[in-house]
């Protein structure tokens, strides 16, 4: 297999029923082989070494990471019109590309809520600016006696601060 087609193997569309198939046989071979799964979420717009620094944390939690990647309609009721800078199959395939990001899925609500619920990870990931309570997901993944675990960020780094350095530039 050619090295970009290893890429864009790795990326799914939750709206896709039959990338939900792949999805559930994925996780059900996970879970036979008693793997921990990860999962954490994101808009990921321009990848900074702060994202690479949390992937990378998060990945070491456990046996395979699941991203969540919200797509260009979710980004956009989030952030407004001018967001996301990069399109979604874009930001996909440079996540993709990490030899640590096993399964990235792009999602269309503004919450992960649903792929969560569907995904059931072992382990839920957020930045440290959550309480873990308040993380979208949290109740799911504890009934289920997972973990929520929060990560600090590279202290400098933002996709906000890389935006108005190119506006002020």
């Amino acid at each position: 297999m050619k090295k970009f087609d290893f890429i864009q193997s790795k990326i799914f569309h939750f709206n896709n029923n039959d990338d939900r198939i792949k999805i559930a046989q994925t996780l059900s071979f996970l879970r036979f082989k008693e793997k921990k799964i990860i999962f954490t979420n994101g808009c990921f717009d321009i990848i900074h070494l702060g994202h690479i620094d949390y992937l990378s944390k998060a990945a070491d939690l456990g046996n395979h990471l699941i991203i969540g990647l919200n797509s260009d309609i979710s980004i956009k009721k989030i952030k407004g019109n001018n967001r996301p800078i990069l399109p979604a199959q874009t930001r996909a395939a440079i996540i993709a590309s990490l030899f640590f990001a096993q399964t990235i899925i792009l999602f269309d609500d503004e919450t992960p809520f649903e792929l969560i619920k569907f995904i059931q990870p072992n382990i839920l990931v957020k930045g440290s600016d959550y309480k873990p309570e308040d993380i979208v997901g949290y109740d799911i993944v504890s009934k289920n006696g997972g973990e929520i675990i929060t990560i600090d960020f590279l202290e400098g780094h933002s996709t906000t601060s890389i935006i108005q350095k190119i506006k002020t530039s």
